[in-house]
């Protein structure tokens, strides 16, 4: 599916086109194959590897942005301060080990992006911990133990059953919802709604526009800074580090979230909206004026072969409720 093709039907599936209708026969075949694939762990027929240490997983039910990136960040953080060493592991989507390093791929900022893919770079920029990629989640799961990590994170790791977890969490766009609950590909999701019954926790990326499930939780995106492209300095949010309008870009998989939370900042935005994961080409970023361009973090870990002097990165983070916090302590206290 081309990128167009994939955005044009990622925006039906959340508007429940008419269109999608023809589509219910193979979503049948879809959600049976995902049913027998689950039936093969839980039968023992397909191997389920456990750490000797606690695993959490944190993933979506949808295909698109949710949100999910900076609450592991915050996840990673906070585990940091009651006195875990924690670890992620990340499959790496958008990336591709160099022929010769392989898997597991251990992620430094100075690891390229067309390597370890957008998402786990951000990771460990923004949490300084041990970060590995690796498509079999298992191996880069023991390469996290051999540096350590005493708990780790399986980044979009919902429906990476060989890695076996003690938590799953469930990240929801507050907007998007579910779409059409229906599955791929007659609808945005991955697995039936069902399968949230199931997992330890649901947590909501800002206020519901829908009947959120019984027991979940509501946490919001921040801004907390910008950065500069140029030099890497931080800057506070107010007031603004540049004067007048800007070009706005993103590549991810909600880029209208991204536009809003700048005009809520009072940044007069001309929004240029990419495919999720999109690598950009100097030539993409360049708009025939010396306006200043801002992008999110995550985009901005595609920039390998692209200097954007008037460049400016807005830095967020995931405050999720306190009760939250103390839930998950809690459950954590016993795996100790």
């Amino acid at each position: 599916m081309s990128h167009g093709l994939g955005e044009r039907w990622l925006q039906a599936a959340y508007g429940d086109a008419a269109w999608l209708r023809a589509l219910r026969p193979l979503e049948a075949l879809y959600r049976w194959v995902v049913e027998y694939r689950t039936s093969r762990y839980r039968n023992g027929r397909r191997r389920i590897w456990r750490a000797p240490v606690p695993v959490i997983v944190v993933g979506n039910v949808t295909l698109g942005g949710t949100g999910k990136s900076p609450l592991v960040a915050w996840l990673a953080r906070h585990l940091s301060e009651q006195g875990w060493r924690p670890g992620i592991v990340s499959r790496g989507y958008g990336g591709k080990a160099e022929q010769g390093a392989g898997y597991p791929l251990h992620v430094t900022l100075d690891t390229s992006s067309a390597h370890s893919g957008d998402e786990p770079r951000m990771l460990a920029r923004q949490t300084g911990l041990p970060v590995v990629v690796d498509p079999d989640r298992p191996r880069g799961a023991r390469a996290l133990l051999e540096k350590g990590c005493d708990i780790l994170l399986s980044d979009d790791g919902l429906q990476h059953l060989a890695l076996g977890r003690d938590l799953e969490l469930v990240v929801v766009d507050g907007r998007r919802g579910f779409g059409n609950g229906r599955c791929l590909p007659a609808g945005p999701l991955r697995e039936p709604l069902s399968r949230l019954d199931e997992v330890s926790a649901v947590l909501i990326n800002g206020e519901p526009a829908f009947v959120p499930p019984a027991g979940a939780w509501t946490f919001r995106l921040v801004p907390v800074r910008w950065r500069s492209l140029a030099d890497g300095t931080s800057h506070t949010l107010a007031p603004l580090p540049f004067h007048g309008p800007v070009h706005a870009v993103a590549g991810i998989g909600n880029p209208q979230r991204f536009f809003t939370t700048l005009a809520e900042l009072g940044v007069e935005a001309r929004p240029h909206a990419f495919p999720d994961h999109h690598r950009f080409t100097a030539q993409e970023l360049t708009f025939g004026d010396d306006l200043p361009v801002v992008m999110t973090a995550k985009d901005a870990e595609k920039l390998d072969a692209v200097t954007l002097e008037r460049g400016w990165v807005l830095e967020i983070e995931a405050e999720p409720p306190v009760d939250f916090a103390a839930w998950l302590d809690t459950r954590l206290s016993g795996l100790r």
